[in-house]
């Protein structure tokens, strides 16, 4: 029995310290959730034509806008470990290259409208 509850607690031990690491957080959950959201936006308008293309293209710079104010704010939870910090800083870097990637497809859309 007391061999049965040492096992148990030491899967737990090593498990529970692993279940935090790796995954996005909510805040950035909801970031990329809303990336995605701009990135549709972003690709039915470069479908449209007229006054279609040039409201999405205002609805995805809006949406841009609010995602860039969120992860302003953004900030790791206090108490992280550095391994779980590191995590939620490549998670981090990961929605910012998604969001630059975005932004450089918004700009090369604009220009070629401007031409």
């Amino acid at each position: 029995m007391n061999r049965l509850l040492i096992a148990i607690l030491a899967v737990l031990s090593l498990t529970m310290p692993l279940s935090g690491i790796g995954a996005p957080d909510e805040t950035q959950k909801q970031l990329m959730q809303r990336s995605q959201e701009a990135k549709k936006k972003l690709a039915a308008a470069q479908a449209a034509q007229g006054a279609d293309r040039q409201k999405m293209m205002q609805e995805h710079m809006q949406l841009m806008d609010g995602v860039m104010t969120q992860m302003q704010k953004a900030k790791p939870r206090a108490g992280m470990k550095p391994e779980q910090m590191r995590e939620w800083i490549d998670e981090h870097m990961k929605l910012m290259e998604q969001l630059m990637g975005q932004m450089m497809d918004e700009h090369h859309m604009l220009m070629q409208g401007s031409r």
